[in-house]
This record gives structure tokens, C-alpha cells and sequence, in this order.
């Protein structure tokens, strides 16, 4: 179990995946985004393994290379899910970081900007407590570019992050790649050209690139000691409520 000290804000903490139903994993934040707007569900921190997944963004789903993107995703042996936060394709994989941050918040399009950036920091400096010359800003030619990304020496993405907003609260979701990067360029290279995509695979990283090698449970410990630097975590599960509505959901995730 990760140890996790104590400060002020709380935050529940789950490290609960669904990795067997892919489509369902996108369909929980979404239920919790919608439980936490409703005071149903507290703040709420996931942090946890993905299962392998390339997730579509809205523009994407436009593209007339779309089914053709999501049939070289399955071929190569990942499922594709439309997933809740913007950004063109990313990928997961159980080399990968994936989180979660679902928060009240009562003007939340007035804040998107203060949590791209606290997120940026909080991950740009966990990669740094593991040795990484992390930095954050875009690269340019990175997949699923945004200017909140989190790089390695200017040149390698590490660190995706996008948002979701519905009334009364927020949704910060992304992910961090531990290891196996060459599996985010082999299956990013189809996909991307099917959706007419310029971009360049040498600019995908990892921190095991970086190191030399990478202890996965030690990246999520960094990332949650940056977390429990600032924010009081607590350790919980999800509402047997927050499930069923994501079932509910689940099926309008899954890319046709």
C-alpha cells in the first residue's frame, strides 16, 4: 500500500481500476464528475494502473479517418474508448500512470488555467524527485500536444494532462508514462496517420528512457508525496452508487 502523509485540503484517495473493462474506467470519472457536482461524492484523487487503451478526444471521433484510427488501435492489441477530457488520441498502457482528479468547484471555467498549472507542477516535480530533468511546455511535434505537458530535458513528452467541466465541478485527468514508450510511438504511428495527424514519434518518452530504468510503484509514490505535500489524502473507495451510474455509461465509451 502507498504511504501517504498528512496535511491540510482533503482528498480521497483510490487506487481502484478497471482495467478488465476499459470503456468502464472513463465512465467512472464521468459518473464521479457527475456525483461530485451533485455533493454526492467528495473530492476525489484516482491514481492507478490502465489497462491498454488508446483513447479518442472529440476531434478525433470528427475525423473521416476514424474507424480507420480505431481499427489500428485493436489490431494492435489496444481497446478504443472516447474518452472525457479533450486533446487528440492518447494512449494508456500498464506501463503507464493514469489520473483522476474530480473537485467541487462552483466557478470551474474560471479556474481551468490555475489546475493545468498546478497539475503540471505537482507531475513535473514528482519526475524530478525520481532524477528526471522534467520540465514543463509542449515539444514540439508531441503527440496529444498541450503547453501543460510535462517533458523530459525539452525534448521527450512524459506527461499528458487535459480537463473536463460540467456545472459545480472539474475533472483533471491524464497520464504519465513510467515504461514501454516504444509501445505508445508503434500504435500511435497508424492511428495518427489514419487521422491525418503530423507529428513526431522520437518525441514520446518515458521515465525508464530517461533513467535507464523505472520502479513503477516508486513514480506513483513520488506523485502522491507531491499530492500529500499540499493536500491532506485519504484513503477510500468509490460509492456503490457511482458504479452504477457509470455502467449506465459505459457503453457510450466505447468507440464504434
Amino acid at each position: 500500500m502507498l504511504s501517504i502523509d498528512m496535511t491540510e485540503r482533503k482528498i480521497r484517495l483510490t487506487t481502484e481500476a478497471f482495467r478488465e473493462r476499459a470503456a468502464l474506467d472513463t465512465a467512472v470519472s464521468r459518473a464521479l464528475l457527475r456525483q461530485v457536482s451533485d455533493g454526492a461524492e467528495p473530492e476525489t484523487l484516482r491514481l492507478y494502473m490502465p489497462a491498454d487503451v488508446v483513447a479518442f478526444g472529440p476531434q478525433d471521433t470528427r475525423a473521416d479517418g476514424y474507424p480507420d484510427a480505431v481499427a489500428a488501435a485493436r489490431s494492435g492489441g489496444f481497446e478504443a474508448v472516447e474518452r472525457l477530457a479533450g486533446g487528440r488520441a492518447a494512449v494508456f498502457h500498464r506501463e503507464t500512470i493514469a489520473f483522476s482528479w474530480t473537485m467541487p468547484d462552483s466557478s470551474p471555467r474560471a479556474d481551468v488555467m490555475a489546475r493545468f498549472e498546478e497539475t503540471a507542477d505537482i507531475m513535473m516535480r514528482a519526475l524530478r524527485r525520481l532524477g528526471v530533468d522534467a520540465r514543463i511546455g509542449e515539444v514540439a511535434g508531441e503527440y496529444c500536444p498541450g503547453q501543460h505537458s510535462v517533458n523530459a530535458r525539452g525534448e521527450r513528452k512524459l506527461m499528458g494532462v487535459g480537463q473536463r467541466l460540467i456545472r459545480n465541478a472539474a475533472h483533471v485527468g491524464g497520464v504519465v508514462v513510467v515504461g514501454d514508450s516504444r509501445r505508445i510511438r508503434d500504435i500511435l504511428i497508424p492511428v495518427y496517420d489514419a487521422l491525418g495527424i503530423g507529428w513526431l514519434p522520437q518525441t514520446v518518452g518515458s521515465i525508464e528512457d530517461e533513467l535507464g530504468g523505472a520502479d513503477y510503484g516508486a513514480a506513483a509514490q513520488a506523485i502522491l508525496d507531491e499530492f500529500a505535500g499540499r493536500y491532506e489524502l485519504y484513503e477510500g473507495t468509490l460509492s456503490p452508487e457511482t458504479l452504477r451510474i457509470a455502467e449506465t455509461l459505459e457503453a457510450e465509451h466505447i468507440a464504434p
